[in-house]
């Protein structure tokens, strides 16, 4: 293990207020996202939509890395360059999402666990010849009647500290994510309880597993009710509880906070990062790894049309533009676009 390449990826990951661009939507999902504008879901489809989205003009100014599906990482844009190059030719990091989804757990209803560790010191050799740098595996926490159970947050904290270290041990930065979901009629207390109960379990087991600290990034959920609770989080509520739960159980030697937008629309994805990067100074960077949030506007305007391009990269750049103003806790109004 480098310790050092991976603190340098890790640090220029969150570096100048930049995010990352969540692209890695499966066959699946990406396939129910067109067809809510129009889109076949075809291969040629879904590179030419990414593709806009990596070539939109001045996109690297907000944009530091972006999370491939296997299928994008191994497509080549129109003039044939591999999409992974075609990412570094234009100074983005390329990264890939390695678990293979979560699956309903065993003796645990209601609950999932996701998999993928079955040969993955195969694959991540694989995608670090095809050009990622960082990986992605996400853990699904659900909140509801007797859940999440101790049962459920280890085994999925555990999982999240083993794929940290092999990845980093195939020299690629792990991007750990236990994202407690929004979707069920909890209060936002409920969420901040659970929330640091999966945090803690989950630096446990990295601490166990023996994770370099520093060249990692946390990906998490903001501490908010869910989305059918009577009271709508404030935003400046959001953004307190959150840095407080963040101070309290990140430790100091993570390089960057990169927030999931869990079914947030994407103003209040935007306003919340804004909010918690005006409330001073923290140990690590505070920023985002957006996939709707980022991706909504321009999926719209561009409807599978290749005249269309143009006005959707314009979209794309200016939610990136708006999400990175976010991460120096300035609205994009204050900065010099």
């Amino acid at each position: 293990m480098d310790k050092k390449a991976l603190e340098t990826t890790a640090k220029a990951l969150v570096a100048d207020h930049k995010g990352i661009l969540a692209a890695d939507e499966s066959t699946s999902t990406i396939g129910k996202r067109f067809q809510g504008v129009g889109v076949e879901s075809t291969e040629t489809n879904r590179r030419d939509y990414r593709h806009l989205l990596f070539t939109t003009p001045q996109a690297a100014k907000s944009i530091s890395g972006v999370i491939l599906y296997d299928e994008t990482l191994r497509q080549k844009a129109p003039d044939g360059t591999p999409l992974p190059k075609l990412l570094e030719g234009l100074g983005i990091i390329p990264g890939i999402k390695v678990d293979t989804g979560a699956k309903d757990m065993p003796n645990f209803p209601g609950e999932k666990i996701t998999e993928g560790l079955d040969n993955l010191d195969k694959r991540l050799a694989e995608y670090h010849g095809l050009g990622a740098r960082f990986t992605k595996w996400r853990a699904v926490i659900t909140i509801g009647p007797g859940t999440p159970t101790y049962g459920n947050l280890h085994a999925n904290a555990h999982a999240l500290a083993r794929y940290a270290a092999l990845a980093q041990e195939a020299g690629m930065v792990p991007i750990v994510e236990p994202e407690v979901l929004m979707d069920a009629d909890n209060s936002i207390d409920e969420c901040e309880r659970v929330t640091a109960d999966a945090w803690r379990e989950v630096f446990h087991e990295l601490f166990v597993m023996g994770v370099h600290l520093p060249g990692i990034l946390l990906k998490p959920n903001m501490v908010i009710a869910g989305k059918k609770h009577a009271r709508p989080s404030p935003p400046q509520e959001v953004a307190e509880r959150t840095v407080k739960l963040l101070r309290q159980y990140v430790p100091p030697a993570v390089p960057g906070i990169v927030f999931l937008s869990g079914g947030q629309t994407p103003e209040q994805a935007t306003d919340h990062l804004r909010l918690m990067n005006r409330m001073g100074s923290n140990p690590w960077a505070l920023s985002f790894s957006y996939g709707r949030a980022l991706q909504d506007a321009a999926l719209k305007a561009w409807s599978g049309k290749p005249a269309n391009v143009k006005t959707a990269q314009e979209a794309f750049r200016k939610a990136a533009t708006a999400n990175s103003a976010a991460a120096a806790g300035k609205a994009v109004t204050e900065i010099k676009v």
